[in-house]
């Protein structure tokens, strides 16, 4: 198990996750994250959230459920999930096989990687057994392509440092990366 402090950046964290994506579905939390995955790897079938912190796995959880012959990932962050704990539980009732849940954990809010989350304090894959999860991993004990192929809802920590890169803001209004990312879909 990765110890915060002893990782990676999140950047090439999503690096490491978008290599191992083919044809899913992503959705990916607000700030730095959308704007690191917007330039690591800009495609239709990556929807960027703009607002509406705490909200991807909802999001996920509902694309997960509406198209359920697709492989759906949500790259979400420790805060977001601080924010909007009763989504656990929702994705955990509902149990959909196609999806595949990324908590970056970075310890910090990525707006303001000075700002720190309660994250350090909190085990959320332990949360997740108890909840009834059962695909529950360490991102650096897993096979990626594996896991999204499974028959359970997963739900993966990926333990990060906290910092953002330097990236530019993402030059699509959220109207466009809608009607974009539908017309993929």
């Amino acid at each position: 198990m990765n110890i915060i402090g002893d990782t990676m950046a999140r950047y090439e964290a999503i690096k490491e996750i978008m290599d191992n994506i083919e044809d899913e579905l992503v959705v990916c939390n607000i700030g730095y994250t959308s704007r690191e995955l917007y330039e690591i790897n800009d495609r239709s079938k990556n929807f960027y959230m703009l607002g509406s912190m705490g909200l991807a796995s909802s999001i996920g959880l509902g694309l997960a459920i509406a198209k359920p012959h697709e492989k759906v990932v949500v790259i979400d962050g420790d805060g977001s999930l601080l924010m909007n704990m009763s989504s656990l539980v929702t994705i955990f009732a509902n149990n959909p096989s196609n999806l595949t849940w990324i908590l970056i954990n970075n310890g910090a809010y990525g707006s303001d990687d000075k700002q720190n989350t309660y994250s350090k304090s909190v085990d959320f894959v332990n949360i997740a057994k108890s909840i009834g999860f059962k695909n529950i991993h360490y991102y650096d004990e897993i096979d990626l392509k594996e896991i999204i192929n499974s028959d359970d809802a997963s739900f993966i920590v990926y333990n990060t440092d906290a910092g953002n890169s330097d990236v530019a803001q993402i030059d699509l209004d959220p109207i466009t990366i809608k009607e974009r990312f539908i017309k993929s879909i």
